[in-house]
């Protein structure tokens, strides 16, 4: 018993919390599709890559893409554009090579000429240059791409050449 008829108390023995777990990170965000190049800018030089570039400013520079290039109603090019697929709303002076597919929009106008499988020009849209349609190149299959070319073949020591034939 305790002073003055209390009872004696035992003192209590920290437990150690268990540490909360943290939440996971969020994921990083995913890669952007698209490049904008916004209006009010100029960039100058050459652009090589893959996705899809919107030019809404000013490019005195060529393009040498694998995917899309869209020139908005507000976008110029200065120089050639090479591309799987081009879309021109606003100007470009150069000319273009898009492998798949062009459009010129009717707002669209091109100084040049173009080389395309499939172009479709807008009324109002204005082509001054040259037009060549060309087969689009059919997708090599899986199994193609692995194949070597004639010149990187290597014979071994045993190879005879049968020249008889």
């Amino acid at each position: 018993m305790g002073f003055f008829g209390m009872q004696k108390v035992e003192p209590q023995v920290d437990v150690p919390a268990v540490p909360k777990e943290e939440p996971a990170a969020p994921p990083a965000p995913a890669r952007a599709g698209s490049t904008v190049i916004a209006q009010g800018i100029t960039f100058t030089g050459t652009l090589r890559g893959e996705g899809v570039v919107q030019v809404e400013g000013v490019v005195d520079g060529e393009f040498d893409m694998t995917g899309a290039v869209i020139v908005a109603e507000s976008g110029l090019i200065r120089g050639p554009v090479a591309a799987d697929v081009v879309r021109v709303a606003g100007r470009v002076e150069g000319n273009v090579c898009a492998r798949e597919h062009m459009r010129l929009e009717s707002s669209g106008s091109l100084d040049g000429d173009v080389t395309t499988a499939s172009l479709v020009v807008e009324d109002g849209g204005i082509l001054n240059g040259r037009c060549t349609t060309v087969k689009s190149q059919p997708a090599l299959e899986p199994e193609l791409t692995a194949v070597k070319s004639a010149s990187s073949l290597e014979f071994g020591p045993e190879f005879e050449l049968d020249e008889e034939k």
